[in-house]
């Protein structure tokens, strides 16, 4: 027992910091990512751990982010904003595009990745963030690998199209 103790705890430390930050870009709440990251390891001290030795890394990740989605559904379902009610509350401050345009080189790119589509977003994430494989990413996204590098190529070529246009603006 102690060595599933030991191998467990291995775990913890090697992930919990990387999983915080995984679930927080999908949440962008701390205490749900916090929440979310603690269900994870207590789903991984009741899990078989001859099926999860080997892929811990996708494993983890896997089960984070289908926690992080089961808490998203069960939260309010978000109505849209009818145009009289967008006019009532429509804000004085420069659109969000004239706002861009004068924001710091270091928010470029959280701001182009926020413009990508979620899966996109969270893919990129899950390879430059947390340096997971296309195996391991396709194993936490259900996905193929083709297909994961396919949505990791269009979505850096995105960025970097999106980009020259920014830049361009600039000039």
């Amino acid at each position: 027992m102690t060595d599933q103790h030991e191998w467990i705890a291995g775990l913890v430390k090697q992930y919990e910091k990387p999983l915080c930050r995984y679930a927080f870009s999908l949440t962008g709440e701390v205490a749900a990512a916090q929440d979310a990251v603690q269900e994870t390891f207590l789903r991984l001290c009741k899990a078989n751990r001859a099926r999860v030795e080997g892929h811990e890394a996708a494993w983890l990740f896997r089960v984070c982010r289908s926690r992080v989605f089961d808490m998203k559904r069960k939260e309010k379902p978000m109505h849209a904003l009818t145009p009289q009610h967008e006019a009532l509350i429509a804000s004085p401050e420069p659109s969000p595009d004239a706002a861009a345009m004068h924001q710091d080189k270091d928010d470029v790119l959280p701001n182009l990745m926020a413009s990508l589509p979620d899966r996109q977003r969270e893919v990129i994430r899950l390879k430059f963030q947390q340096n997971l494989s296309y195996r391991e990413i396709a194993r936490v996204m259900n996905l193929s690998e083709s297909n994961v590098g396919f949505i990791i190529h269009t979505g850096i070529k995105t960025l970097r199209e999106n980009m020259k246009q920014l830049q361009g603006a600039l000039s």
